[in-house]
């Protein structure tokens, strides 16, 4: 299928038709557009609470309602449903129906943090949503409104870019009603009206499926807050008894490690990390303040999505009904029911990251074991080359992790003018603590770290900085970080 937008964006589907529609045969795919599926929960149970922000709740018919009236401003305004639309409101109540009335016109919704003017130019964006208002206008005699085929794109995933510049990623109705509903499904545990409390970002890879799942697709209750902080997290969780709670793992560590002393948790049923490598120590600790299984998610924006409760164990078998992956050279490839259609605007990505056959690289190194569990082994692109030896910062910072002084750790490469590059572990301390190099470098040698892999430079920090998405940002830390120890 190929998808062309009132501004010339081409969008190509890079999976064979053919498996398209076998895993629609399978069952893997309602082949349902998104906002169909939404009118139908607003059907089922239409006073249901939908939205919770920090404004207040909304039931599915008086979220669908705002959603009709801002559709028809866009409308209004000239939009189509060949136009990808920008949305920039922050989490909350104004993001969802931003959301679901882009879909309402069969239109294109791309999800943004505020600025990202570059991204706008390159996906060709001519209407953009921001704090309530539509900003953009052409003739409005020239929109069509068309419902869009199921395997048309419905969303555009922005790249969290804590490595390198944001990459675009167009996915269609089906994969989001399918392959990412499918792997909620199996995290939901058989919860049947999920309270999904996101405090991720809706706009990032992790935090996507909370509009077109939970709500589209689930029929479930979307908990949201603007901006994450550790307290006012667990007093969500006490407030609104979420059934589970999702987040990437520096925000956990926080919550784990926050002072509050009561937190009702009797309404979980689990809790989620993915974005990031959970280590091991912060699961046990989330394991023991929020006494429910902790699922940990490896996925991606490209496509990939494989998941468990023992992390030590690995990232889980993959589920056909999501994606299957296997292993080219060691890195590890997806193709599945919530493979994405391609890269927007970026044939060079698309060549370099897409197979024949519609699979797709993650960039990730992995291997199976006997027992057909995934293991992710590394970054293929986040190493750090120091005098020509290669060194995996992700298996550095599990090591570190397991230091009782230490709470965060990232660690990122520091220029060098004789060895090309050296390793600096950034750290934030527990309370009491002052680790020097010399002791970590002890504690990671008795735990049998290779002396070739050790890091060279400890720096310490409140807090590690941020991206949008809540993880750790590298990319950032590394300037901080070579500012601070100059080669």
């Amino acid at each position: 299928m190929t998808w062309l937008s009132a501004t010339g964006v081409i969008l190509r589907d890079l999976v064979p038709a053919r498996l398209r529609r076998e895993w629609v045969r399978c069952g893997h795919c309602p082949d349902r557009e998104l906002y169909s599926l939404f009118r139908d929960r607003v059907r089922e149970h239409p006073l249901r609470t939908a939205v919770i922000d920090d404004e207040g709740a909304l039931d599915y018919t008086t979220l669908d309602a705002a959603v009709r009236k801002l559709a028809a401003r866009l409308s209004v305004a000239g939009c189509g449903s060949t136009d990808i639309v920008a949305v920039r409101e922050p989490d909350g109540r104004d993001a969802v129906i931003a959301e679901l009335a882009v879909l309402a016109l069969g239109a294109v919704v791309l999800p943004l943090r505020s600025g990202s003017d570059s991204l706008l130019d390159r996906a060709g964006v001519r209407f953009v949503i921001e704090n309530g208002r539509v900003e953009g206008s052409s003739d409005p005699r020239r929109a069509a409104h068309l419902r869009p085929h199921p395997d048309a794109p419905a969303r555009i995933l922005v790249s969290s870019g804590s490595e390198s510049e944001p990459k675009m990623v167009a996915y269609s109705h089906n994969a989001f009603a399918g392959g990412r509903a499918n792997y909620l499904r199996a995290v939901h545990g058989g919860t049947t009206a999920p309270r999904d409390l996101v405090l991720v970002s809706l706009t990032s890879g992790f935090g996507s499926f909370g509009v077109p799942v939970t709500l589209c697709r689930a029929g479930g209750t979307l908990v949201l807050t603007r901006r994450f902080e550790a307290g006012a997290a667990l007093r969500l969780i006490t407030e609104h008894r979420p059934t589970q709670v999702f987040a990437v793992p520096a925000m956990w560590r926080r919550m784990a490690e926050h002072p509050l002393d009561t937190v009702d948790t009797s309404g979980l049923v689990s809790i989620v990390s993915s974005g990031d490598t959970l280590p091991p120590s912060t699961r046990d600790a989330c394991r023991r303040r929020f006494g429910v299984r902790m699922i940990d998610i490896y996925g991606s924006s490209d496509g990939v999505n494989c998941h468990t409760t023992e992390p030590e164990n690995g990232v889980g078998v993959p589920d056909p009904a999501v994606c299957e992956i296997r292993l080219v050279d060691g890195e590890i490839c997806a193709r599945g029911p919530m493979a994405p259609l391609c890269y927007v605007a970026a044939p060079e990505l698309d060549a370099a990251n897409r197979l024949d056959g519609g699979w797709v690289r993650t960039g990730d190194n992995g291997r199976f074991d006997d027992q057909g569990r995934l293991h992710v082994t590394g970054r293929r692109k986040r190493v750090v080359i120091r005098g020509g030896y290669t060194i995996s910062p992700a298996e550095v910072e599990l090591a570190i992790g397991d230091h009782p002084a230490i709470s965060e750790v990232a660690c990122v490469p520091v220029p060098d003018t004789g060895l090309g590059e050296r390793l600096c572990a950034c750290v934030t301390i527990r309370d009491g603590h002052s680790p020097t190099l010399a002791e970590l470098t002890a504690f990671l040698t008795a735990g049998g770290l290779a002396v070739r892999k050790l890091p060279e430079l400890l720096l310490t920090f409140p807090e590690l900085p941020l991206g949008r998405t809540g993880k750790v940002c590298h990319r950032t830390l590394a300037g901080l970080a070579a500012r601070r120890c100059p080669s």
